[in-house]
Protein backbone atom coordinates (compact mmCIF):
# COMPACT_ATOMS: atom_id res chain seq x y z
CA UNK A 1 0.00 0.00 0.00
CA UNK A 2 1.54 2.99 -1.10
CA UNK A 3 0.22 5.60 1.34
CA UNK A 4 1.50 3.31 3.79
CA UNK A 5 4.79 3.06 2.75
CA UNK A 6 4.91 6.68 2.21
CA UNK A 7 3.87 7.35 6.03
CA UNK A 8 6.30 5.04 7.54
CA UNK A 9 9.32 6.48 5.45
CA UNK A 10 8.15 9.73 6.45
CA UNK A 11 7.65 8.71 10.17
CA UNK A 12 11.49 7.65 10.10
CA UNK A 13 12.40 11.09 8.58
CA UNK A 14 10.34 12.37 11.46
CA UNK A 15 8.74 14.26 8.43
CA UNK A 16 5.43 15.14 8.74
CA UNK A 17 2.67 13.52 7.04
CA UNK A 18 -0.11 15.95 4.92
CA UNK A 19 -3.80 15.98 6.58
CA UNK A 20 -4.66 14.28 3.34
CA UNK A 21 -2.27 11.18 4.41
CA UNK A 22 -3.60 11.36 7.94
CA UNK A 23 -7.40 11.47 7.00
CA UNK A 24 -6.49 8.80 4.35
CA UNK A 25 -5.33 6.45 7.58
CA UNK A 26 -8.68 7.18 9.95
CA UNK A 27 -10.40 6.17 6.13
CA UNK A 28 -9.11 2.77 5.74
CA UNK A 29 -10.84 -0.62 5.81
CA UNK A 30 -11.18 -3.27 8.45
CA UNK A 31 -9.19 -5.31 6.09
CA UNK A 32 -6.58 -3.10 5.35
CA UNK A 33 -6.09 -2.72 9.74
CA UNK A 34 -3.47 -4.69 10.22
CA UNK A 35 -1.51 -3.44 7.59
CA UNK A 36 -1.89 -0.11 9.24
CA UNK A 37 -0.92 -1.34 12.19
CA UNK A 38 2.07 -3.08 11.26
CA UNK A 39 2.82 0.56 9.33
CA UNK A 40 3.29 2.53 12.29
CA UNK A 41 4.67 -0.15 14.33
CA UNK A 42 7.40 -0.10 12.56
CA UNK A 43 7.65 3.98 13.58
CA UNK A 44 7.05 2.97 17.23
CA UNK A 45 9.64 0.27 17.46
CA UNK A 46 12.35 2.79 15.18
CA UNK A 47 12.14 5.57 17.84
CA UNK A 48 10.67 3.78 20.90
CA UNK A 49 11.92 -0.12 20.34
CA UNK A 50 9.30 -2.95 22.13
CA UNK A 51 9.62 -0.60 25.59
CA UNK A 52 5.87 0.12 27.13
CA UNK A 53 6.49 3.00 29.82
CA UNK A 54 4.22 2.64 32.87
CA UNK A 55 2.11 5.73 34.03
CA UNK A 56 0.13 6.00 37.64
CA UNK A 57 -2.33 8.58 38.61
CA UNK A 58 -3.15 9.64 42.18
CA UNK A 59 -6.08 11.83 42.67
CA UNK A 60 -5.31 14.71 45.19
CA UNK A 61 -8.70 16.23 44.75
CA UNK A 62 -11.80 14.50 43.51
CA UNK A 63 -15.28 16.39 42.04
CA UNK A 64 -16.39 19.34 43.40
CA UNK A 65 -15.01 21.09 39.85
CA UNK A 66 -16.19 24.57 38.88
CA UNK A 67 -15.73 24.01 34.80
CA UNK A 68 -18.34 22.75 32.51
CA UNK A 69 -16.53 20.27 30.06
CA UNK A 70 -19.34 17.97 29.18
CA UNK A 71 -17.26 14.55 29.25
CA UNK A 72 -16.33 14.87 33.05
CA UNK A 73 -17.71 13.22 35.66
CA UNK A 74 -16.50 16.05 38.22
CA UNK A 75 -17.88 18.56 36.29
CA UNK A 76 -20.37 21.34 37.74
CA UNK A 77 -23.96 20.07 38.02
CA UNK A 78 -22.49 16.10 37.09
CA UNK A 79 -24.90 13.76 38.36
CA UNK A 80 -22.39 10.46 38.68
CA UNK A 81 -22.08 8.96 41.75
CA UNK A 82 -18.62 9.38 42.38
CA UNK A 83 -15.98 9.87 44.97
CA UNK A 84 -15.55 12.98 45.73
CA UNK A 85 -13.41 14.53 48.30
CA UNK A 86 -11.02 17.60 48.98
CA UNK A 87 -7.14 17.50 49.20
CA UNK A 88 -5.44 14.51 50.01
CA UNK A 89 -2.67 15.09 52.84
CA UNK A 90 1.16 14.82 51.54
CA UNK A 91 1.53 12.01 53.05
CA UNK A 92 -1.84 10.34 51.73
CA UNK A 93 -0.83 11.05 48.62
CA UNK A 94 2.75 9.71 49.18
CA UNK A 95 1.75 6.37 50.32
CA UNK A 96 -0.63 6.46 47.05
CA UNK A 97 2.57 6.95 44.93
CA UNK A 98 4.61 4.66 46.46
CA UNK A 99 1.75 1.59 45.32
CA UNK A 100 2.00 2.71 42.01
CA UNK A 101 6.35 2.49 42.17
CA UNK A 102 6.35 -0.40 44.37
CA UNK A 103 4.73 -2.07 41.37
CA UNK A 104 7.02 -0.46 38.55
CA UNK A 105 5.79 3.40 37.53
CA UNK A 106 8.39 5.29 36.27
CA UNK A 107 5.67 8.15 36.22
CA UNK A 108 3.29 9.18 38.59
CA UNK A 109 0.57 12.11 37.84
CA UNK A 110 -0.76 14.17 40.40
CA UNK A 111 -4.10 15.29 39.69
CA UNK A 112 -6.74 17.84 41.14
CA UNK A 113 -9.86 18.77 39.94
CA UNK A 114 -10.93 22.70 39.41
CA UNK A 115 -10.14 25.23 37.09
CA UNK A 116 -6.91 26.15 38.06
CA UNK A 117 -4.61 25.99 41.07
CA UNK A 118 -4.15 28.82 43.56
CA UNK A 119 -0.93 29.52 45.06
CA UNK A 120 -2.31 28.02 48.33
CA UNK A 121 -3.08 24.96 46.17
CA UNK A 122 0.47 25.32 44.51
CA UNK A 123 2.21 25.13 48.03
CA UNK A 124 0.38 21.71 48.80
CA UNK A 125 1.00 20.31 45.70
CA UNK A 126 5.04 21.16 45.83
CA UNK A 127 4.69 18.82 49.60
CA UNK A 128 3.47 16.08 47.87
CA UNK A 129 5.79 16.45 45.44
CA UNK A 130 8.94 16.63 48.13
CA UNK A 131 7.19 14.29 50.20
CA UNK A 132 7.26 11.30 47.24
CA UNK A 133 10.78 12.32 46.19
CA UNK A 134 11.75 11.65 49.61
CA UNK A 135 10.64 8.21 49.61
CA UNK A 136 11.17 7.73 45.82
CA UNK A 137 14.10 9.76 44.48
CA UNK A 138 14.15 8.71 41.06
CA UNK A 139 10.36 8.98 39.95
CA UNK A 140 9.15 11.32 37.48
CA UNK A 141 6.52 13.73 38.29
CA UNK A 142 3.79 15.25 36.06
CA UNK A 143 1.25 17.29 37.96
CA UNK A 144 -2.07 17.84 35.99
CA UNK A 145 -4.01 20.91 38.17
CA UNK A 146 -5.43 22.86 35.44
CA UNK A 147 -5.15 26.30 34.19
CA UNK A 148 -1.95 28.02 35.45
CA UNK A 149 -1.68 31.41 36.46
CA UNK A 150 1.43 33.51 36.26
CA UNK A 151 4.56 31.76 37.88
CA UNK A 152 3.19 28.97 38.50
CA UNK A 153 4.43 26.53 36.50
CA UNK A 154 7.90 27.89 37.59
CA UNK A 155 6.86 27.20 41.37
CA UNK A 156 6.09 23.68 40.46
CA UNK A 157 9.55 23.03 38.65
CA UNK A 158 11.32 24.39 41.33
CA UNK A 159 9.16 22.02 43.91
CA UNK A 160 10.41 19.03 41.17
CA UNK A 161 7.77 18.67 39.12
CA UNK A 162 9.28 16.74 35.89
CA UNK A 163 6.09 17.50 34.01
CA UNK A 164 2.55 19.39 33.14
CA UNK A 165 0.03 17.44 31.56
CA UNK A 166 -3.11 19.94 30.11
CA UNK A 167 -4.73 18.46 27.11
CA UNK A 168 -6.38 20.01 24.07
CA UNK A 169 -8.61 17.03 24.13
CA UNK A 170 -10.40 18.45 20.59
CA UNK A 171 -10.14 20.67 18.01
CA UNK A 172 -10.34 24.67 18.35
CA UNK A 173 -13.27 24.63 15.86
CA UNK A 174 -15.30 22.40 18.36
CA UNK A 175 -14.04 23.03 21.18
CA UNK A 176 -16.92 25.66 22.30
CA UNK A 177 -19.43 22.34 22.21
CA UNK A 178 -17.82 20.72 25.01
CA UNK A 179 -16.52 23.48 27.25
CA UNK A 180 -17.85 27.02 27.90
CA UNK A 181 -16.00 27.99 31.30
CA UNK A 182 -12.99 28.58 29.06
CA UNK A 183 -11.32 28.21 26.05
CA UNK A 184 -9.18 26.33 23.59
CA UNK A 185 -6.86 29.07 24.08
CA UNK A 186 -6.43 28.88 27.28
CA UNK A 187 -5.66 24.91 27.72
CA UNK A 188 -2.83 26.22 24.67
CA UNK A 189 -1.53 28.94 27.03
CA UNK A 190 -1.46 26.74 30.13
CA UNK A 191 1.19 23.96 28.08
CA UNK A 192 3.35 26.86 26.74
CA UNK A 193 3.58 28.53 30.33
CA UNK A 194 4.89 24.86 31.42
CA UNK A 195 7.45 24.65 28.24
CA UNK A 196 8.47 28.04 28.92
CA UNK A 197 9.47 27.20 32.50
CA UNK A 198 11.15 24.14 31.69
CA UNK A 199 9.17 21.19 32.01
CA UNK A 200 8.31 18.32 30.01
CA UNK A 201 4.89 18.93 28.27
CA UNK A 202 2.31 16.05 28.32
CA UNK A 203 -0.69 17.33 25.99
CA UNK A 204 -3.25 14.70 23.96
CA UNK A 205 -6.72 14.67 23.03
CA UNK A 206 -10.06 12.55 23.77
CA UNK A 207 -11.70 10.70 20.85
CA UNK A 208 -15.41 8.98 20.98
CA UNK A 209 -17.27 12.26 21.34
CA UNK A 210 -18.47 12.37 18.02
CA UNK A 211 -15.82 14.45 16.37
CA UNK A 212 -15.30 14.24 12.33
CA UNK A 213 -12.13 12.76 10.90
CA UNK A 214 -11.56 16.24 10.46
CA UNK A 215 -11.66 17.11 13.93
CA UNK A 216 -9.09 14.17 14.71
CA UNK A 217 -6.99 15.82 12.51
CA UNK A 218 -6.86 18.76 13.47
CA UNK A 219 -6.20 18.62 17.03
CA UNK A 220 -3.64 16.19 16.30
CA UNK A 221 -1.71 18.62 14.14
CA UNK A 222 -2.06 21.14 16.36
CA UNK A 223 -0.69 18.78 19.40
CA UNK A 224 2.05 18.61 16.56
CA UNK A 225 2.59 22.03 16.17
CA UNK A 226 2.57 22.21 20.13
CA UNK A 227 5.30 19.45 20.61
CA UNK A 228 4.76 17.92 23.55
CA UNK A 229 6.85 15.59 24.44
CA UNK A 230 3.95 12.84 25.75
CA UNK A 231 0.53 12.90 23.63
CA UNK A 232 -1.85 10.83 25.74
CA UNK A 233 -4.85 9.58 23.58
CA UNK A 234 -8.14 9.30 25.87
CA UNK A 235 -11.11 7.51 24.32
CA UNK A 236 -14.13 8.47 26.34
CA UNK A 237 -15.86 7.04 29.01
CA UNK A 238 -19.74 8.02 28.87
CA UNK A 239 -20.01 8.56 32.83
CA UNK A 240 -23.90 8.02 34.10
CA UNK A 241 -24.52 11.80 34.91
CA UNK A 242 -22.82 13.55 31.88
CA UNK A 243 -23.87 14.91 28.79
CA UNK A 244 -22.40 12.03 27.12
CA UNK A 245 -23.86 9.71 29.22
CA UNK A 246 -24.70 6.46 26.92
CA UNK A 247 -22.86 7.77 23.87
CA UNK A 248 -20.75 4.78 22.47
CA UNK A 249 -19.10 6.04 19.01
CA UNK A 250 -16.10 3.70 18.67
CA UNK A 251 -15.13 0.65 17.83
CA UNK A 252 -12.16 -1.25 18.58
CA UNK A 253 -10.77 -1.00 15.05
CA UNK A 254 -11.69 2.86 15.04
CA UNK A 255 -9.31 3.10 17.79
CA UNK A 256 -6.74 1.37 16.47
CA UNK A 257 -7.10 3.88 13.50
CA UNK A 258 -6.56 6.52 15.78
CA UNK A 259 -3.51 5.56 17.28
CA UNK A 260 -1.83 4.58 14.22
CA UNK A 261 -2.64 8.31 12.75
CA UNK A 262 -1.48 9.75 15.99
CA UNK A 263 1.79 7.87 15.55
CA UNK A 264 2.36 8.35 12.36
CA UNK A 265 1.75 12.10 12.79
CA UNK A 266 3.78 12.28 15.73
CA UNK A 267 6.42 9.54 15.17
CA UNK A 268 9.07 10.51 18.18
CA UNK A 269 6.85 11.19 20.64
CA UNK A 270 5.66 9.40 23.69
CA UNK A 271 2.15 8.14 22.70
CA UNK A 272 0.25 7.06 25.80
CA UNK A 273 -2.73 4.81 25.70
CA UNK A 274 -4.85 6.61 28.04
CA UNK A 275 -8.53 6.36 29.94
CA UNK A 276 -11.25 4.25 28.03
CA UNK A 277 -8.36 1.29 27.06
CA UNK A 278 -10.14 -1.10 28.33
CA UNK A 279 -13.59 -0.64 27.43
CA UNK A 280 -13.29 0.67 23.72
CA UNK A 281 -10.25 -1.87 22.43
CA UNK A 282 -11.02 -4.55 24.57
CA UNK A 283 -9.91 -7.66 23.43
CA UNK A 284 -7.57 -5.46 21.24
CA UNK A 285 -5.67 -4.19 23.57
CA UNK A 286 -2.65 -5.79 22.61
CA UNK A 287 -2.60 -4.65 19.29
CA UNK A 288 -2.60 -1.21 20.20
CA UNK A 289 1.05 -1.51 22.12
CA UNK A 290 2.22 -1.91 18.92
CA UNK A 291 1.46 2.08 18.32
CA UNK A 292 1.58 3.01 21.42
CA UNK A 293 4.92 3.25 23.64
CA UNK A 294 3.18 4.21 27.13
CA UNK A 295 0.41 3.41 29.09
CA UNK A 296 -1.68 3.89 32.69
CA UNK A 297 -2.06 1.05 34.83
CA UNK A 298 -5.16 0.35 37.26
CA UNK A 299 -7.84 2.69 37.52
CA UNK A 300 -8.95 5.84 36.52
CA UNK A 301 -9.93 9.33 38.07
CA UNK A 302 -13.24 8.46 38.86
CA UNK A 303 -13.52 5.12 37.16
CA UNK A 304 -11.93 1.53 37.24
CA UNK A 305 -9.32 0.27 35.20
CA UNK A 306 -8.06 -3.23 33.77
CA UNK A 307 -6.24 -5.01 37.23
CA UNK A 308 -2.57 -3.96 36.72
CA UNK A 309 -1.79 -7.56 37.15
CA UNK A 310 -3.40 -8.12 33.70
CA UNK A 311 -1.69 -5.21 31.82
CA UNK A 312 1.62 -6.57 32.93
CA UNK A 313 0.83 -9.90 32.06
CA UNK A 314 -0.68 -8.08 28.39
CA UNK A 315 2.41 -6.37 28.15
CA UNK A 316 4.59 -9.73 28.13
CA UNK A 317 2.09 -12.20 25.92
CA UNK A 318 2.27 -8.91 23.42
CA UNK A 319 6.30 -9.81 23.21
CA UNK A 320 7.02 -6.32 24.37
CA UNK A 321 8.93 -5.15 28.08
CA UNK A 322 8.32 -2.41 31.01
CA UNK A 323 10.79 0.60 30.05
CA UNK A 324 12.82 0.68 33.58
CA UNK A 325 14.00 3.84 35.58
CA UNK A 326 17.81 3.40 33.89
CA UNK A 327 16.21 3.49 30.27
CA UNK A 328 15.37 7.07 28.76
CA UNK A 329 12.09 7.53 27.34
CA UNK A 330 12.52 9.70 24.19
CA UNK A 331 14.54 8.94 21.60
CA UNK A 332 18.16 10.97 22.25
CA UNK A 333 17.66 13.84 19.52
CA UNK A 334 14.06 14.77 21.69
CA UNK A 335 15.75 14.29 25.43
CA UNK A 336 19.17 16.17 24.84
CA UNK A 337 16.76 19.07 23.23
CA UNK A 338 14.76 19.29 26.65
CA UNK A 339 17.66 18.91 28.89
CA UNK A 340 19.39 21.87 26.84
CA UNK A 341 15.83 23.62 27.44
CA UNK A 342 15.77 22.81 31.71
CA UNK A 343 13.40 20.27 31.81
CA UNK A 344 15.92 16.87 31.97
CA UNK A 345 12.67 15.44 31.10
CA UNK A 346 13.89 12.69 28.17
CA UNK A 347 11.80 10.44 30.79
CA UNK A 348 14.95 9.35 32.91
CA UNK A 349 18.43 8.48 32.91
CA UNK A 350 18.57 12.63 34.81
CA UNK A 351 14.87 13.08 35.20
CA UNK A 352 11.95 14.00 33.39
CA UNK A 353 9.82 12.27 30.72
CA UNK A 354 6.26 13.67 29.37
CA UNK A 355 2.81 13.14 30.89
CA UNK A 356 -0.72 12.83 29.39
CA UNK A 357 -3.39 12.60 31.86
CA UNK A 358 -0.37 10.90 33.15
CA UNK A 359 1.05 7.89 35.02
CA UNK A 360 3.57 5.01 34.93
CA UNK A 361 4.10 1.49 35.27
CA UNK A 362 2.73 -0.51 38.46
CA UNK A 363 1.57 -4.35 39.46
CA UNK A 364 -1.88 -5.16 39.85
CA UNK A 365 -0.89 -5.52 43.52
CA UNK A 366 0.52 -2.19 44.02
CA UNK A 367 -1.85 -0.03 41.53
CA UNK A 368 -3.80 2.68 43.42
CA UNK A 369 -7.27 3.56 42.22
CA UNK A 370 -6.63 6.89 41.67
CA UNK A 371 -5.19 6.21 37.89
CA UNK A 372 -6.69 9.76 35.85
CA UNK A 373 -6.99 9.89 32.11
CA UNK A 374 -10.73 9.54 30.42
CA UNK A 375 -12.90 10.09 33.19
CA UNK A 376 -12.05 13.62 31.85
CA UNK A 377 -14.28 12.92 28.31
CA UNK A 378 -15.76 15.59 27.07
CA UNK A 379 -19.87 15.26 26.85
CA UNK A 380 -22.42 17.74 25.81
CA UNK A 381 -20.19 18.00 22.45
CA UNK A 382 -22.30 14.72 20.52
CA UNK A 383 -25.07 15.84 19.56
CA UNK A 384 -23.59 18.98 18.38
CA UNK A 385 -21.36 17.13 16.20
CA UNK A 386 -23.23 14.71 15.04
CA UNK A 387 -25.76 16.98 13.69
CA UNK A 388 -22.61 18.63 12.14
CA UNK A 389 -21.88 15.64 10.05
CA UNK A 390 -19.67 13.89 12.61
CA UNK A 391 -18.24 10.62 12.14
CA UNK A 392 -19.70 8.03 14.15
CA UNK A 393 -18.75 4.23 13.94
CA UNK A 394 -20.49 2.50 16.17
CA UNK A 395 -22.70 -0.20 15.26
CA UNK A 396 -26.18 -0.77 16.05
CA UNK A 397 -26.96 -1.77 20.03
CA UNK A 398 -23.34 -0.65 21.29
CA UNK A 399 -24.75 1.41 23.84
CA UNK A 400 -27.25 -1.55 24.82
CA UNK A 401 -24.51 -4.20 24.34
CA UNK A 402 -21.29 -1.77 26.60
CA UNK A 403 -23.26 0.62 28.96
CA UNK A 404 -22.34 -2.04 31.76
CA UNK A 405 -18.69 -2.03 31.42
CA UNK A 406 -17.87 1.57 32.83
CA UNK A 407 -17.78 1.24 37.11
CA UNK A 408 -17.13 4.02 39.44
CA UNK A 409 -13.94 3.84 41.14
CA UNK A 410 -14.96 2.85 44.54
CA UNK A 411 -10.83 2.25 46.03
CA UNK A 412 -7.66 3.71 46.24
CA UNK A 413 -6.34 7.17 47.87
CA UNK A 414 -9.33 9.21 49.09
CA UNK A 415 -11.33 5.53 50.24
CA UNK A 416 -10.94 3.28 53.57
CA UNK A 417 -10.21 0.61 50.72
CA UNK A 418 -7.42 -0.66 49.15
CA UNK A 419 -5.88 0.23 45.29
CA UNK A 420 -6.64 -1.83 42.70
CA UNK A 421 -3.55 -4.24 42.77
Amino acid sequence: MDLLNTLVEKGLRRETPTREEALAVLATSDDELLDVVAAAGKVRRAWFGRRVKLNYLVNLKSGLCPEDCSYCSQRLGSKSEILKYTWLKPEQAAAAAGAGVAGGAKRVCLVASGRGPTDRDVDRVSQTIAAIKDEHQDVEICACLGLLSDGQAERLKDAGANAYNHNLNTSEATYGDITTTHTYADRVSTVQQAQAAGMSACSGLIAGMGESDADLVDVVFSLRELDPDSVPVNFLIPIEGTPLAGDWNLTPQRCLRILAMVRFVCPDVEVRLAGGREIHLRTLQPLALNLANSIFLGDYLTTEGQAGEDDLAMIADAGFEVEGTDTTTLPAHRADAAAAAGSGCGGHGAEGGGCGPCGDAAPTDAVPADAVSADRVPADAVPARAAAGATVSAPAGTQESHAGLVAVRRRGAGTDLPPNA
